[in-house]
């Protein structure tokens, strides 16, 4: 009897009693570094199980599928069954990782998974780093350099903003588009402290600072003023850093970039 994880001639049809094997054995050896807890090998299960349930209801053989197949699939899980984008990304992992087995068992010649990506997240980024541990809050200020020292005037612009910038976001809890409305002649005094006043879709509200992210900010907007940079009422809080945006308002996608960056 023929081992059906054997390498198949490339004319021949490639079972899907294959392909489970090869994902089993990815399952067993790979997850967790071969220690995976009952219910996370349950949902690699359940995810692929669906994906083959898919296959059969369009009538295609999941052995012969290419890249446009999966894109198809992926427009089912976002218009059909209308998942959200982070369960969309698991579910294509999980496929991507299903012919990734079947690629290394050497039974099929690519992944036509590869590449595609789930839909854009719409939350806001600054929910990711709100939800953050004060000890994972502390680890991503602690990734991003301190500039000190640093003598070329674009990295140490870049990461005294990027400091000024996440802490701001982890700590305080304003919105993206918030601080990318934000101005300098928006930071205020309150009292011994200093505070953000920001302007959300309905409101506006003041976003107070701690003495220490106070101090990040000022170091940051000085160091802007160092390099020759001359301030208005209308200069805009954080700037872009770079060639080509150099100086002009730091857009929400690039606030996304930013923590995406120290995110991942």
């Amino acid at each position: 009897m023929p081992n059906p994880l054997q390498p198949q001639p490339e004319t021949a049809l490639v079972s899907r009693d294959a392909l489970l094997l090869a994902f089993a054995d990815f399952l067993s050896i790979d997850v967790s570094a071969g220690d995976a807890a009952t219910d996370t090998l349950q949902t690699y299960r359940r995810q692929v199980e669906q994906f083959l349930k898919w296959c059969d209801r369009h009538d295609l053989d999941p052995a012969q599928l290419d890249k446009n197949d999966i894109k198809r699939y992926r427009h089912w899980l976002i218009n059909v069954r209308r998942f959200k984008p982070a369960t969309i990304a698991l579910k294509l992992s999980v496929v991507r990782r299903f012919y990734q087995a079947a690629v290394e068992h050497r039974l099929l010649p690519i992944n036509p998974a590869l590449g595609v990506k789930p839909p854009r997240e719409k939350r806001d980024p600054a929910e990711r780093i709100t939800f953050l541990e004060k000890a994972e809050v502390e680890k991503l200020l602690a990734s991003i350099p301190q500039g000190v020292g640093d003598h070329d005037p674009v990295r140490l612009l870049q990461t005294q903003r990027d400091r000024a910038l996440l802490a701001i976001m982890a700590l305080e809890g304003p919105r993206t588009v918030e601080l990318h409305r934000a101005n300098v002649s928006n930071v205020i005094q309150q009292g011994q402290h200093l505070g953000i006043r920001v302007e959300g879709k309905r409101n506006i509200r003041i976003v107070p600072l701690t003495p220490e992210i106070g101090q990040i900010l000022m170091d940051y907007l000085q160091t802007r003023r160092n390099q020759g940079e001359k301030f208005i009422p209308s200069t805009p809080l954080f700037i872009a850093v770079g060639n080509r945006a150099g100086g002009q308002r730091l857009s929400r996608r690039g606030i996304r970039l930013i923590v995406d960056r120290y995110l991942t």
